[in-house]
Protein backbone atom coordinates (compact mmCIF):
# COMPACT_ATOMS: atom_id res chain seq x y z
CA UNK A 1 0.00 0.00 0.00
CA UNK A 2 1.46 3.70 -0.92
CA UNK A 3 1.72 6.12 1.92
CA UNK A 4 -2.02 7.72 0.65
CA UNK A 5 -3.66 4.71 0.45
CA UNK A 6 -2.35 3.99 4.05
CA UNK A 7 -3.71 7.82 5.18
CA UNK A 8 -6.88 7.04 3.56
CA UNK A 9 -7.01 3.37 5.25
CA UNK A 10 -6.31 4.88 9.04
CA UNK A 11 -8.63 7.99 8.06
CA UNK A 12 -11.47 5.44 6.98
CA UNK A 13 -11.05 3.09 10.12
CA UNK A 14 -10.93 5.95 12.37
CA UNK A 15 -14.45 7.19 11.06
CA UNK A 16 -15.79 3.88 11.28
CA UNK A 17 -14.90 3.53 15.05
CA UNK A 18 -16.29 6.98 15.08
CA UNK A 19 -19.61 5.70 13.67
CA UNK A 20 -19.30 8.51 10.74
CA UNK A 21 -21.66 8.89 7.92
CA UNK A 22 -18.60 9.78 5.41
CA UNK A 23 -15.38 8.39 4.43
CA UNK A 24 -13.25 9.29 7.55
CA UNK A 25 -11.37 11.56 9.57
CA UNK A 26 -7.82 12.78 9.44
CA UNK A 27 -5.98 14.75 11.65
CA UNK A 28 -4.15 17.91 10.52
CA UNK A 29 -0.67 16.52 9.69
CA UNK A 30 -2.67 13.86 7.90
CA UNK A 31 -4.84 15.70 5.96
CA UNK A 32 -2.20 18.13 4.58
CA UNK A 33 -0.13 15.13 4.19
CA UNK A 34 -2.95 13.79 1.84
CA UNK A 35 -3.32 16.75 0.09
CA UNK A 36 0.59 16.99 -0.93
CA UNK A 37 -0.70 13.10 -2.38
CA UNK A 38 -3.17 13.49 -3.85
CA UNK A 39 -3.28 16.73 -6.28
CA UNK A 40 -6.94 17.17 -6.98
CA UNK A 41 -8.07 16.40 -3.53
CA UNK A 42 -9.07 19.93 -2.47
CA UNK A 43 -9.37 21.38 1.33
CA UNK A 44 -12.49 23.26 2.01
CA UNK A 45 -12.35 25.71 4.50
CA UNK A 46 -16.36 26.01 6.12
CA UNK A 47 -14.99 28.91 8.60
CA UNK A 48 -16.61 32.37 8.04
CA UNK A 49 -15.06 35.20 6.56
CA UNK A 50 -14.49 36.82 10.26
CA UNK A 51 -12.65 33.77 11.18
CA UNK A 52 -10.30 33.91 8.20
CA UNK A 53 -9.86 37.13 8.08
CA UNK A 54 -8.76 37.69 12.07
CA UNK A 55 -7.44 34.19 12.23
CA UNK A 56 -6.14 33.12 9.75
CA UNK A 57 -6.48 31.36 5.91
CA UNK A 58 -5.06 27.71 4.54
CA UNK A 59 -2.75 28.87 1.21
CA UNK A 60 -5.29 26.94 -1.69
CA UNK A 61 -8.25 25.81 0.61
CA UNK A 62 -11.58 26.49 -0.90
CA UNK A 63 -12.85 29.21 1.50
CA UNK A 64 -17.31 28.46 1.52
CA UNK A 65 -18.93 29.28 4.92
CA UNK A 66 -21.04 26.47 6.98
CA UNK A 67 -22.54 29.17 8.86
CA UNK A 68 -22.55 33.24 8.27
CA UNK A 69 -20.90 36.01 10.36
CA UNK A 70 -22.80 37.33 12.50
CA UNK A 71 -25.44 35.61 13.88
CA UNK A 72 -24.11 32.03 12.42
CA UNK A 73 -27.32 31.18 10.29
CA UNK A 74 -26.36 28.20 7.90
CA UNK A 75 -25.65 29.37 4.63
CA UNK A 76 -28.16 28.32 2.75
CA UNK A 77 -25.96 28.21 -0.78
CA UNK A 78 -23.15 26.33 0.97
CA UNK A 79 -23.82 23.12 -1.83
CA UNK A 80 -24.69 25.01 -4.43
CA UNK A 81 -20.97 26.95 -3.67
CA UNK A 82 -19.45 23.62 -2.98
CA UNK A 83 -20.87 21.77 -6.26
CA UNK A 84 -19.55 24.91 -8.14
CA UNK A 85 -16.21 25.33 -6.86
CA UNK A 86 -15.34 21.34 -6.05
CA UNK A 87 -15.69 18.07 -8.50
CA UNK A 88 -18.18 15.48 -6.58
CA UNK A 89 -15.67 12.75 -7.59
CA UNK A 90 -12.78 14.52 -5.99
CA UNK A 91 -11.47 13.71 -2.06
CA UNK A 92 -12.85 17.14 0.01
CA UNK A 93 -11.14 17.76 3.29
CA UNK A 94 -13.26 19.60 5.18
CA UNK A 95 -12.00 22.22 7.95
CA UNK A 96 -13.29 24.40 10.37
CA UNK A 97 -12.31 26.07 13.78
CA UNK A 98 -12.22 23.23 15.91
CA UNK A 99 -13.77 20.55 13.62
CA UNK A 100 -17.65 20.77 15.06
CA UNK A 101 -19.19 22.70 11.80
CA UNK A 102 -16.50 20.71 9.40
CA UNK A 103 -18.38 17.48 10.35
CA UNK A 104 -21.82 19.14 9.57
CA UNK A 105 -20.38 19.95 6.33
CA UNK A 106 -19.32 16.33 5.57
CA UNK A 107 -22.42 15.08 6.23
CA UNK A 108 -23.93 17.40 3.75
CA UNK A 109 -21.78 16.93 1.27
CA UNK A 110 -22.41 13.14 1.92
CA UNK A 111 -25.68 13.07 1.31
CA UNK A 112 -25.56 15.37 -1.25
CA UNK A 113 -23.14 12.80 -3.42
CA UNK A 114 -19.86 13.82 -2.34
CA UNK A 115 -18.44 10.25 -1.51
CA UNK A 116 -14.54 11.30 -0.64
CA UNK A 117 -15.60 13.45 2.17
CA UNK A 118 -13.43 13.74 5.21
CA UNK A 119 -13.39 15.88 8.41
CA UNK A 120 -9.95 16.92 9.50
CA UNK A 121 -9.76 16.74 13.45
CA UNK A 122 -8.95 19.30 15.88
CA UNK A 123 -9.40 22.17 13.15
CA UNK A 124 -7.77 25.32 12.40
CA UNK A 125 -7.48 26.37 16.17
CA UNK A 126 -7.65 23.09 17.93
CA UNK A 127 -9.41 22.22 21.62
CA UNK A 128 -9.21 24.93 24.38
CA UNK A 129 -6.65 24.51 27.41
CA UNK A 130 -7.36 24.41 30.58
CA UNK A 131 -6.66 28.43 30.31
CA UNK A 132 -9.98 28.64 27.80
CA UNK A 133 -7.15 29.46 25.07
CA UNK A 134 -7.48 28.27 21.60
CA UNK A 135 -4.08 27.62 19.08
CA UNK A 136 -2.41 25.63 22.17
CA UNK A 137 -3.95 22.40 21.82
CA UNK A 138 -4.17 20.65 18.51
CA UNK A 139 -5.67 22.25 15.27
CA UNK A 140 -3.63 22.99 12.14
CA UNK A 141 -1.59 26.11 13.43
CA UNK A 142 -0.37 24.50 16.25
CA UNK A 143 0.43 21.65 14.08
CA UNK A 144 3.16 23.65 12.39
CA UNK A 145 1.08 23.40 8.93
CA UNK A 146 0.88 26.01 6.51
CA UNK A 147 -1.37 28.84 7.05
CA UNK A 148 -1.43 33.21 6.32
CA UNK A 149 -2.72 35.96 8.09
CA UNK A 150 -3.84 38.89 5.54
Amino acid sequence: MGKLTDLLQLARERGRALGLPYAGALTPAEASKVLELAPGAKLVDVRTRAELDWVGRVPGAVEIEWTQYPGGALNPNFLAQLKRQVDPEALVLFLCRSGVRSDQAARAATAAGYNGCYNVLEGFEGDKDASNQRNKVGGWRHAGLPWYQS
